[in-house]
């Protein structure tokens, strides 16, 4: 059956003549035609993501046309303002993607709000709010690999997509044949017609607007002489983060020069992602040689914000999502308190595989904080709720582990823009004291106690990948460990049985053990892994770390 499909896109007339050059270079190579073909990308709730090229299995404008159809079809039976918003990241084809996506809305007769240049996640999430959309688009594939593209959908509270809408989506998808069964129309002929029209100027700036009030200390950064080194990765944060940072008073910033044009090969990182070392090396050797406060750097969609801070002896440290998380949550806590703007009953929000050091933080300053599933929209169904009740100012931060943060109500999607804002005006204010950032963690590690959170991850390529993590997975839980590296399972939680935890099914299993660390595995929802989250608690690092690394260790065979 996929040899058919390969034989129809082969005979086709291909409108990219690279896809058709692609598909008769593997003419006769079985296995790579059963690749390409033998599975089509699936639609879900992230949207689609996979390796750019020809066939059912990657991203081209045919997937890209195909997945607009359905969405097409879902927004025509939605009413109010059928309207979509589009974005883009600086990845390659992103464009061109955002622009396929325009026309076939318009062909639909749906109209289209269009940035006019690569504009990161929240800028997306933003405009299907201000625009009042039926969904939004974002052309992204986040922190992948080069080769990679994605389609993420926004519904229109601009949350990623729930489960109900994405279902909708995929079957009318897969009722639509990719190579003509999705209406498109010309560009130039949509933008004509005012089907299609650009993202004005009065949403960007209202953007801008509602990043800086949420500002903890307003002026701080005029005065504090906060020296910044700042990385966009070669993506979408480059005009938005420096707008801000310039707008709070930040003057004092060096760009990683390497990195600061949008280019989709991301030439100087295999993984433009500000969670790894190798995604923040420039600019890490940039800090130490102009002795920087700080070092930052955004990933291709900007919704993502990793750090490295400067400690007193000059050296500089990375600090993990956690810590930014628990940083921020202290900082916006202890601000807010002082400036008399803490609401009445505050809410904070983080995924339940993010450190429980930020719950005990919480617990200090009288904030709920409540835990959610993995995934930013859970997060802002949290912030919806809370609207619902009319009680929305009461939501002070949202935080996953890994690098997503968000202080305000405005979007419902992770924001490094305002991570990166905050960031900086908290280390401009630990500055501003003769602290530091690195000074106020060590801080929160006596008073709480030595909390260690690392994340492993097991990686399961090829067709067969997806069925190896279903078995290992289902394992787990009929035959979970009595015991793992000598520490007794006291608890295990499987986040599928919805009456035990209160929450939407989660392939999601929850090891508590004796002694209070925690292991937690779950499939990744968007690659071929299984990832592992482990909390452990010791007196000092050393006997944190040494924890892990046995619980690791005992793991490993029960993944492989």
């Amino acid at each position: 059956m996929y040899m058919d499909e390969y034989k129809r896109w082969l005979a086709a007339d291909l409108e990219d003549p690279a896809l058709s050059e692609e598909l008769k270079a593997v003419e006769g190579n079985e296995e790579e035609i059963k690749d390409r073909f033998a599975v089509a990308l699936k639609f879900g709730t992230a949207g689609l993501r996979g390796v750019l090229g020809a066939g059912t299995n990657r991203m081209n404008i045919y997937v890209v046309r195909q997945a607009t159809q359905g969405l097409a079809n879902w927004v025509k039976t939605q009413g109010g303002n059928q309207l979509v918003a589009v974005s883009y990241d600086s990845r390659i084809n992103s464009d061109v993607f955002a622009k396929e996506t325009a026309c076939v809305l318009a062909a639909n007769g749906i109209k289209v709000r269009l940035y006019d240049a690569l504009m990161p996640v929240p800028a997306l999430s933003f405009a299907t709010r201000y625009y009042e959309a039926n969904a939004g688009v974002m052309v992204t594939a986040s922190h992948n690999p080069a080769k990679y593209n994605g389609y993420k959908a926004y519904g229109p509270d601009g949350c990623q997509m729930t489960d109900d809408a994405a279902a909708v989506v995929y079957a009318e998808i897969q009722n639509t044949d990719i190579l003509n069964g999705a209406k498109t129309m010309a560009f130039d002929e949509a933008l004509a017609k005012g089907l299609i029209a650009y993202v004005g100027d009065d949403c960007k700036e209202a953007l801008y607007d509602a990043i800086k009030a949420c500002s903890v200390r307003p002026g701080i950064c005029k005065t504090a002489g906060l020296k910044l080194v700042y990385s966009p990765l070669n993506g979408s944060g480059l005009v938005p983060v420096m707008r801000v940072l310039q707008d709070i008073g930040i003057d004092d910033i060096t760009i990683v020069p390497e990195q600061k044009d949008p280019d989709g090969n991301f030439p100087t990182c295999p993984y433009p992602n500000p969670e790894i070392f190798e995604a923040l090396k420039l600019g890490l050797e940039l800090a130490k040689e102009i002795g920087a406060d700080l070092m930052l750097a955004t990933d291709p969609d900007a919704d993502r914000v990793g750090i490295a801070m400067r400690c007193p002896d000059g050296s500089y440290e990375l600090v993990s999502g956690n810590e930014v998380g628990v940083l921020l949550l202290d900082y916006i806590c202890e601000g807010r308190l002082e400036k008399g703007t803490m609401p009445k009953n505050p809410v904070a929000v983080k995924s339940l595989v993010s450190t429980p050091l930020a719950d005990a933080v919480a617990a200090n300053y009288g904030v709920e904080m409540r835990n959610v599933l993995t995934g930013f929209k859970w997060i802002g169904d949290q912030i919806a709720n809370l609207e619902a009740d009319g009680e929305v100012e009461r939501f002070i931060l949202g935080f996953e582990e890994s690098y997503g943060y968000l202080a305000g109500p405005y979007v419902r999607d992770k924001d490094a823009v305002i991570g990166s804002m905050l960031i900086c005006e908290m280390a401009a204010y630990y500055r501003s004291i003769g602290s530091s950032v690195k000074e106020r963690l060590e801080a929160i590690y006596a008073k709480y106690g030595r909390y260690l959170n690392k994340v492993d991850s097991f990686e399961f390529p090829g067709l067969s990948g997806m069925d190896k993590m279903a078995g290992i997975m289902t394992s787990l839980r009929q035959t979970p460990p009595a015991e793992l590296g000598g520490y007794k399972v006291v608890k295990v939680t499987d986040y599928t049985k919805t009456e035990e935890t209160g929450l939407p099914s989660a392939d999601v299993l929850v090891f508590g053990l004796e002694g209070g660390a925690t292991v937690i595995v779950r499939p990744s929802g968007t690659e071929p892994k299984i990832k592992t989250y482990f909390t452990t608690l010791g007196k000092d690092l050393a006997e944190a770390e040494a924890q892990k690394t046995v619980l690791s260790d005992a793991l490993k065979p029960l993944l492989a």
